[in-house]
Order: C-alpha cells, then structure tokens, then sequence
C-alpha cells in the first residue's frame, strides 16, 4: 500500500491512524519540488515494505491550512513520530533508505533512551511543542 496523502477530507481518518503505539513517517513536500517527486517513488516503496507503520505524503503548500506553519527548509523533510513524542523532524538526502534508518534506529530505542534524548538535545524539545503531527491536526 503506497504512503496516505493528507487531504482535506481524511484529516480524522489518518488521526485515528495515529495511535499511540504506531509509527509515523511523514514527508513533507511540494508539488513544485522535482526533487520530491522523483523521491515520492521510494517512499511509498517504504510505506508497502512496512505495513506496521504509517507513512504520510503532505503537500505543504496544499494542506498549509491543516499543518499550519510547519518550518520546511529544505526537500525532503522527514518526520518521524509515535503517539505524541516527534523522535525526528528534519530535512534528509533524498533516498528513502535514509528515512528507513532512521525510522528503523528510533523505533528500536527505549522509551528511556528517547526520554534521555529528549532532556539532552534543544532540537528535540522544540520538535515536542512545534512539530507534533497528531496534535497539529487534532487541533
């Protein structure tokens, strides 16, 4: 099954997607980017390979109204996020192995070892408060 598209009209049914115990994998784009749309091929390659866990293709400038002022610096933008705790937000090379990795090497941490991070790192704890997809669109 390729990646979900965030549309106006499956908000709630990716929110109930989103329980607490799933994986998250967003990618944040832009129609316009060449870059994410060769990249979009390998993402929803991910999303097939891995049943278990929710990948989510968002057009930024299409769904601005629903994810408001998510801060995209780049393309690809990944996040990552299991219930309300983002364990990553942040632009990649555009190779979807990457975000696997990543996904992969979060998903096989602790609740502990991610707390731990979470008190370490300054970029985490913004993640919390400015990046939480669920929250953003529960809202």
């Amino acid at each position: 099954m390729p990646s979900l598209i965030l549309e106006e009209n499956n908000r709630n049914d990716l929110l109930q997607k989103m329980r607490d115990d799933t994986w998250v994998v967003a990618c944040l784009c832009a129609a316009w980017c060449d870059v994410c749309t060769s990249y979009r091929a390998g993402f929803d390659a991910l999303a097939s390979e891995h049943a278990d866990k929710l990948f989510v293709w968002i057009d930024i400038e299409d769904r601005a109204d629903l994810i408001g002022d998510f801060d995209v610096e780049n393309f690809p933008t990944i996040l990552i996020q299991r219930g309300d705790e983002v364990a990553f937000y942040g632009t990649t090379l555009p190779d979807p192995r990457i975000a696997l990795r990543l996904l992969n090497a979060h998903a096989d941490s602790t609740a502990e070892q991610r707390a731990a991070q979470s008190v370490s790192n300054p970029d985490y704890r913004a993640w919390q408060e400015e990046r939480n997809l669920r929250r953003t669109l529960s809202a």
